[in-house]
């Protein structure tokens, strides 16, 4: 039976949107209100239901106290903003205060069983699973490389979730002849019936070869053998037609709202 598109986004909203229930080590969950924030990693998250219960004046303290949470700490911190969100002036309301909006991501759900095909590689490529710290720099220096910034976070926090939770958090490589040319990374909830797809970069050479393709089809298999339902992307415009083309159904979209410290 195929899930409406309502049913689909309140599923995400119920169980997928939401701070992470275990925090990498080392980081800290902290309640305020109809919020939740994360503190103490590469940057702070501020995750939300999808109605906040607070308008106008209220919902302008309530995006302040965050802000200052983290100018105290001298932190940078995103908060995740939905398009069906309420209230609808809450993008208003955190760019008043300083946030300013990044590229939003189209949120999109499918069934994992349904996405289990045979990847097909290029000749010469191999997928391989990587757990070490040496794998996860080499992953963040070829992302640092295309993207033109530094994400040297990157490593550090694969690291550290892979450690935490090494049955839950699959990283892959595609490589060959030495070289990372694709990279992503599974963040499995088993008990909760979903996991995340996240990155899928691949460099510019190797882009149109079937390898973020090839590399959706091992997670979802993984995904499938662990009982796992529900695979869910943050997807930009270059993957969005591939996922759609796979099966997977838009439901929403997902804008990030950053406050950087002056100075940063």
């Amino acid at each position: 039976m195929t899930d409406s598109d309502d049913a689909l986004l309140a599923l995400y909203d119920e169980r997928m949107r939401g701070a992470p229930p275990e925090p990498l080590p080392g980081a800290v969950l902290e309640q305020d209100g109809p919020v939740v924030r994360t503190v103490g990693q590469f940057r702070g998250f501020v995750f939300t239901p999808r109605d906040m219960g607070v308008r106008g004046a209220a919902l302008d303290r309530l995006v302040a106290r965050q802000r200052d949470r983290f100018a105290e700490r001298g932190e940078s911190v995103e908060w995740r903003a939905h398009r069906h969100d309420e209230p609808p002036e809450l993008p208003e309301r955190l760019r008043a205060a300083g946030f300013v909006p990044g590229e939003s991501r189209t949120v999109l759900l499918g069934q994992a069983s349904e996405m289990v095909t045979e990847p097909v590689l290029p000749e010469g490529v191999v997928v391989r699973r990587v757990t070490g710290e040496h794998d996860m720099r080499r992953i963040a220096a070829m992302e640092s490389e295309i993207w033109g910034s530094d994400l040297g976070w990157l490593a550090g926090m694969l690291t550290e979730r892979t450690a935490a939770a090494p049955d839950d958090t699959v990283v892959l490589t595609a490589e060959t002849g030495g070289r990372i040319v694709c990279a992503a990374w599974m963040l499995l909830s088993g008990e909760a019936g979903h996991a995340g797809l996240r990155g899928g970069t691949t460099v510019p050479e190797w882009r149109g070869r079937g390898l973020y393709r090839s590399l959706v089809a091992v997670r979802a298999r993984m995904a499938a053998e662990r009982g796992v339902r529900y695979l869910q992307v943050e997807a930009t415009g270059d993957s969005r037609p591939v996922l759609t083309r796979l099966g997977f159904r838009a439901v929403t979209t997902m804008t990030p709202y950053v406050w950087t410290p002056p100075g940063s």
